[in-house]
């Protein structure tokens, strides 16, 4: 079945005559002895009925977990010490703030690289992977080091060369991690290029209704997702059942969801990059985009994420956001409300241009959307009264 089919029916129980098209939310903490189940620090069949869904749609063994950065800790603290991670300068702050802390602890050490400079970003892996001091674990992931992949990057929207990166990586002896939050698996699913982990913050794109927090991680090696899946019962990153009700609820509607959310994305790029208070426009979709061509070839689709500059800096991006009356103020993603703000405001995110604004573009009407955006901005571009 096409992906578009699958979110609707993945995640169903049996066809039953008198059962239930959806699956229940199992409220309890303990199960009766005798079965499978034990204590719901180890399982729940919502949580399953999740899982086949989102290991579905990216081919793999997925386990989900109480967050989006509880899913990604997971991973990094499942490395062997000393661990080695190669990241995207511009990746999500939670995950350079998490390999800060343990590097900061002497548990691994880390080194930051622009993945869209394929060569370089190699170059980071082969330098970073030398030394006498390094783990090797066979069979454990990272055992040599950890390249950890966004595609497209938050915020900056750059695109990575999937293909290119995980095989040279494998190459290096790295296993690879890719962060598929911005794509969904609808887009892209990298381990069908080679990856050897995939890590989604679930109450994003999946979920879509921005109501819930939830993290997932799908592999196809059986050692990995074993490994997981004790990292999660022993550090207790569980998720509720209702937490996972509502994603798995979430996902019935992601292909029409990010059918719209796209088109408005793909208008509004467009529409932003001759607004004469906009210096910059970040969007795969767009032609002139340096990632243009690879995400044609390498994405099903250019995403819902859009970021661009105001000319003006930090002040004039502030008083923009504080200007719009239909777009939120706030700093997730994936919902189906158009969301944005200056992600500069954030503490570590300093290197970032002081302009910048990320969008996650929603379902709305996109005219609303745009004459909400072109009031806000055209306030910047008019002279005030003497």
């Amino acid at each position: 079945m096409r992906l578009s089919t699958e979110v609707v029916h993945l995640g169903r129980p049996p066809r039953e005559p008198g059962g239930p098209v959806n699956p229940s939310v199992v409220m309890s903490s303990t199960f009766h002895q005798g079965g499978d189940l034990v204590y719901g620090r180890d399982g729940n069949p919502t949580w399953s009925a999740l899982e086949e869904a989102i290991g579905g749609l990216e081919g793999g063994t997925a386990l989900a977990f109480a967050s989006g950065l509880g899913a990604i800790s997971a991973v990094i603290e499942s490395l062997p010490v000393p661990g080695r991670v190669v990241v995207a300068g511009d990746a999500y702050n939670g995950t350079r703030r998490l390999l800060a802390d343990v590097a900061g602890r002497g548990r691994l050490r880390f080194r930051t690289a622009d993945l869209a400079d394929t060569d370089a970003t190699l170059g980071a892996c082969a330098e970073l992977c030398q030394g006498p001091d390094r783990a090797v674990s066979e069979n454990t992931l990272g055992s040599t080091g950890l390249l950890w992949l966004e595609s497209p990057t938050n915020p900056l929207l750059s695109v990575a060369d999937l293909p290119a990166l995980i095989g040279g990586a494998h190459n290096l002896g790295m296993d690879v991690a890719v962060d598929n939050t911005f794509a969904s698996p609808l887009l892209q699913q990298p381990l069908d290029l080679g990856a050897d982990v995939v890590v989604h913050s679930a109450s994003k794109v999946l979920a879509g209704h921005t109501d819930v927090i939830l993290g997932a991680v799908v592999t196809r090696r059986p050692e990995v997702a074993a490994a997981l899946e004790t990292r999660r019962s022993l550090h207790g990153a569980v998720p509720g059942p209702w937490e996972s009700w509502l994603v798995l609820r979430g996902i019935r509607t992601l292909a029409v969801r990010m059918e719209r959310a796209q088109a408005n994305a793909a208008e509004l790029a467009s529409r932003l990059e001759s607004h004469p208070a906009v210096s910059t426009v970040r969007f795969p979709g767009l032609p002139g985009d340096p990632g243009h061509e690879l995400a044609r070839r390498q994405m099903r689709g250019f995403g819902t994420m859009v970021s661009f500059e105001v000319k003006g800096g930090a002040a004039v991006a502030e008083s923009v956001v504080a200007g719009l009356k239909l777009l939120t103020a706030g700093t997730s993603l994936g919902g189906v409300e158009t969301l944005i703000e200056r992600r500069g405001r954030w503490a570590g995110e300093d290197r970032l241009p002081p302009g910048l604004l990320r969008m996650s573009v929603g379902i709305e009407d996109v005219d609303d959307l745009w004459a909400d955006l072109e009031l806000a901005l055209d306030q910047e571009t008019v002279p005030p009264l003497a």
